[in-house]
């Protein structure tokens, strides 16, 4: 959804309720303490329910609709968090929370703060964080990547002096060619660590090539009982594609993180950049979703 049919289809907090009422529960209200059904409408206040189960504590609770989800005890309004969210989703290399603050709340909300701005965006950025995606499947392309600059570049009280990609934080993604990505932080480019990564987020019964370039850390991947079919793309002797081997796509999702973060956020902090990488994967694999709105609200 576009910024504008935001603005027009949720004017008010009511229509923005009932919408998020309806991602979250569309089978019917369910207690988000006990995940009961037995739950009744308090008319006196709209959008909110008591829970009649016997198993749930306390007894007879009473929630709302933003009840155990990121818009609970918020500051503003649903509507003002609904453009914030499109704005976000409609941003293929993100939008920094200075440039929220000057679209969604300058007009109407000119005291709010920059931080006040910047943890909204982060607490969306928590809801794209899912741990539970499909294990890739076909032709896979498996790579790393460093963010961040050099350690040589920075100021003497802040060199990290450790060796690797000149200090700089690394990560290590998946994609399939017909599927998803999925990239994570990690401390280690070992045998193990890349290994581990491979395994968990490929299909071994239905991947049909895992393409990686020549780092030796996945020299074992086609070995053992687990072995996959691995082929190696060899970039240090110029070769780049070989058949149906290369790491291209992976790699244009690096080119899109990074210029993100360049462009954009300028510096993402290493506590900070998995939440990063969850709203640039979360919205790459949901990039021809045209209900990735909802999708969002579903997941708060």
């Amino acid at each position: 959804m576009t910024i504008r049919e935001v603005i027009r289809q949720f004017p008010d907090e009511d229509t923005c309720k009932r919408f998020l009422a309806e991602c979250r529960w569309p089978n019917g209200v369910r207690c988000p303490r006990c995940d009961g059904e037995k739950v009744y409408a308090l008319h006196a206040r709209p959008f909110h329910w008591i829970c009649k189960n016997t198993g749930c504590k306390p007894a007879n609770y009473r929630f709302s609709v933003t009840a155990g989800t990121i818009f609970e005890n918020k500051k503003y309004p649903l509507r003002i968090w609904f453009q914030v969210a499109a704005l976000i989703l409609n941003a293929k290399k993100g939008i920094s929370a200075l440039q929220l603050k000057r679209d969604v709340f300058d007009d109407e909300y000119p005291t709010a703060s920059y931080e006040t701005v910047w943890y909204m965006a982060h607490r969306l950025r928590a809801a794209m964080d899912s741990q539970d995606f499909r294990a890739l499947v076909g032709q896979v392309e498996v790579d790393e990547t460093g963010i961040g600059g050099k350690d040589k570049n920075r100021h003497w009280n802040k060199k990290q002096h450790i060796t690797g990609m000149s200090g700089k934080t690394t990560v290590i993604g998946a994609i399939g060619r017909k599927g998803n990505v999925v990239c994570q932080m990690i401390e280690q480019t070992d045998t193990p660590t890349l290994d581990h990564f491979v395994h968990k987020v490929v299909d071994k019964e239905k991947v049909e090539l895992v393409a990686t370039d020549e780092h030796p850390g996945y020299r074992l991947l086609a070995e053992g009982p687990d072995g996959l079919p691995h082929q190696v793309i060899r970039h240090s002797a110029g070769e780049y594609v070989r058949g149906e081997v290369h790491t291209n796509n992976i790699e244009n999702f690096w080119s899109l993180l990074k210029r993100g973060i360049i462009g954009n956020f300028h510096h993402v902090s290493k506590k900070y950049l998995p939440l990063y990488l969850a709203e640039f994967s979360w919205r790459f694999n949901n990039r021809d979703n045209s209900e990735a709105f909802r999708a969002l609200l579903s997941s708060v």
